[in-house]
């Protein structure tokens, strides 16, 4: 089964966006070393903490750093684009980079309502993503003379197109439509079950697709020792309740007290970060198994932020070991 990887670009306290791209490119390299299917980026906006605002960019930027990896978005958050643009610019990295270029799609802004405004200037009343994410497909699909809009480039490349979602609605969507479906199971699962079995029941063969195919997303923070890989976890438990505090930051350093998070956040956190595996080797692969064996995923796709980029590197390195021998 394959196995890949969700990276945010994360900003550590301490660094600039710069080292966290270059960052970026040095684990999409280890990645692809270990065997990692695809290396996926993901929209966020106005996040101190993410680099990978300009997605299209830095997919560019990994793609030509690597040499087989398949390279994607996971995704691009649809509602802030026309559907145009983005079939251009990944028409033009499937151009750049044959064979090697992924699409995810977000219904989601990726950022506060303030910031999706200054997105999109104008917004709408009415949820067009099922709309827009047919017109894109349009645009990557065959060549059409006759068509009064093309992406070019664009049209021809049949960018492999995926929905993403943490609810039903992007698994009725997907099945629907015939196309890979991702579950962002990794900071909210509480739909997982439900979704995938939606998925799963409805599916509907398509050009693109013959049978369901999911992706179960999930968190990673491996180390040598439990206690050593809990440390290095604190940081993203607390990015994640100063975010949901309405706080937004740089990846915080692991700290061994966590008292700076209440009880009742710290319950919400951990909900939300659930559908993962953390611990030395044992626990680590005692924890991916569960996760293949309840879910059955086709793929699965690992993501974790540690402060430490050596740490990180390590960690996805275990988490392939695990993976290889499961």
């Amino acid at each position: 089964m394959k196995y890949s990887l969700l990276d945010l670009s994360p900003v550590a306290e301490g660094q600039t966006p710069r080292e966290a791209l270059a960052n970026t490119l040095d684990l999409a390299r280890h990645a692809e070393a270990a065997g990692y299917h695809r290396f996926w980026l993901a929209e966020h906006h106005n996040m101190p903490g993410i680099a990978s605002a300009a997605t299209s960019v830095v997919i560019g930027h990994v793609a030509g750093g690597t040499k087989t990896i398949r390279v994607g978005a996971g995704g691009i958050m649809l509602p802030n684009h026309a559907p145009l643009v983005i079939a251009e610019q990944f028409g033009t990295l499937a151009s750049l980079y044959p064979d090697r270029i992924d699409l995810g799609l977000g219904r989601a802004p990726g950022s506060d309502m303030t910031t999706a405004r200054a997105l999109r200037r104008h917004m709408h009343a009415s949820d067009q993503f099922p709309e827009d994410v047919v017109e894109l497909l349009g645009y990557l699909g065959p060549v059409d003379a006759q068509a009064q809009v093309r992406a070019v480039p664009g049209e021809g490349t049949e960018v492999p197109v995926w929905i993403l979602g943490s609810s039903l609605y992007g698994a009725q969507l997907a099945a629907y439509l015939g196309l890979p479906y991702a579950f962002a199971s990794h900071f909210a699962p509480a739909m997982l079950a439900d979704a995938l079995a939606t998925y799963r029941a409805t599916f509907r063969p398509s050009q693109w697709l013959e049978k369901p195919y999911f992706m179960l997303l999930a968190g990673v923070c491996a180390a040598d020792t439990d206690g050593e890989a809990d440390y290095l976890r604190s940081s993203q438990i607390l990015a994640f309740a100063r975010l949901r505090a309405g706080r937004p930051g740089k990846l915080p350093r692991p700290v061994q007290d966590l008292s700076e998070v209440p009880a009742a956040m710290r319950a919400q956190v951990d909900q939300a970060l659930s559908c993962a595996a953390v611990g030395g080797p044992v626990a680590l692969r005692a924890g991916l198994g569960h996760l293949m064996q309840t879910y059955a995923p086709d793929e699965i796709m690992l993501t974790g932020m540690i402060h430490d980029h050596a740490a990180r590197l390590h960690s996805f390195a275990l988490a392939a070991k695990a993976l290889q021998s499961l």
